[in-house]
């Protein structure tokens, strides 16, 4: 199986999610972005089980994002994959930029966040930070629904 790096966009109005040990986390309205790791035997196959999740809106909430895309306030719109055979999580995390909600998605690992809030579109910004730690992003688009 492929190996990789993904990032998931979402979009919500402003909110308030209960995210598992951190608590109750207030969201504004805008796109997030999820930046994580698929480097496990079963690679890239991680991001579909998000995708299912993400449709299904069903309750397993094994991972920080789970509560997210569990959530019907928080529609994923977008996955950008990059196939690469190195940890290249954290890298990406640094430099996607955006405000990091603080703890999200990071309790494996030193950063200060592998969710980000952007108030605009990050297509362009995730599809930079992923050329410039040599990166070639995929995007994939799931749902058109935004505001």
């Amino acid at each position: 199986m492929e190996k990789g790096v993904y990032c998931l966009v979402l979009f919500n109005d402003p909110c308030t999610i209960r995210v598992g040990a951190l608590g109750y986390l207030t969201f504004p309205g805008g796109w997030h972005v999820y930046t994580g790791s698929a480097q496990g035997s079963g690679g890239l196959k991680r991001v579909q089980r998000h995708i299912r999740l993400a449709a299904s809106r069903k309750k397993t909430e094994r991972w920080h994002i789970d509560y997210l895309l569990g959530n019907e306030e928080m529609t994923l719109l977008s996955v950008i994959c990059a196939y690469v055979a190195w940890p290249a999580e954290c890298a990406l995390a640094n430099a996607i930029g955006g405000i990091p909600v603080r703890g999200f998605g990071c309790s494996d690992c030193h950063c200060l966040s592998h969710l980000f809030y952007f108030k605009s579109d990050p297509i362009d910004v995730i599809t930079g930070a992923m050329g410039s730690i040599g990166l070639d992003p995929v995007i994939t688009t799931i749902n058109t629904k935004q505001g």
